[in-house]
């Protein structure tokens, strides 16, 4: 059941982030900010074209090429937890990091670069300057979840 429930957690943050992303390109305009939670979050289009802070940007098919390198060590990571028992924690830390990372991959492989589109309206610029999106929050809990889950 828990594998069901794993791949359910996958499919659903990547048809998901792809059902977003679509819609901040169709109606966002790079650069145009759209103010929620009483300016707590901002909400924009923005294409990442390299890693995290565009670092790597005048190196798209290497930064593609480490994130398909990376995405697949997890996956398989991840079909090895299938024949362990227990530990549940490795196996639905995995799953919100593979749902994030097939949908960054793919965007690197297909569009090129990476939707980004919510901010943090902080008064700190340099936070307020990074752009995330759903699968990056996914990565990084499901990274610190894996973490915990190892770690067991």
């Amino acid at each position: 059941m828990l594998i069901v429930i794993c791949l359910g957690i996958i499919a659903g943050i990547f048809f998901g982030e792809m059902w977003i992303k679509n819609h901040i390109e169709r109606t966002g305009v790079e650069g145009a900010v759209r103010i929620i939670f009483g300016g707590r979050l901002l909400i924009g289009k923005h294409h990442n074209r390299g890693a995290v802070l565009n670092f790597g940007q005048n190196r798209r098919p290497v930064v593609a090429a480490i994130s398909a390198a990376m995405t697949l060590a997890a996956f398989v990571l991840f079909l090895f937890s299938l024949g362990q028992r227990g530990n549940h924690l490795l196996r639905i830390g995995l799953s919100l990091l593979l749902g994030g990372a097939f949908s960054n991959t793919y965007d690197r492989l297909c569009r090129k670069y990476v939707v980004d589109y919510v901010s943090f309206g902080v008064k700190w610029k340099w936070l307020r300057r990074i752009i995330f999106n759903l699968s990056d929050f996914c990565i990084i809990i499901g990274a610190l979840l894996t973490a915990l889950g190892v770690a067991r």
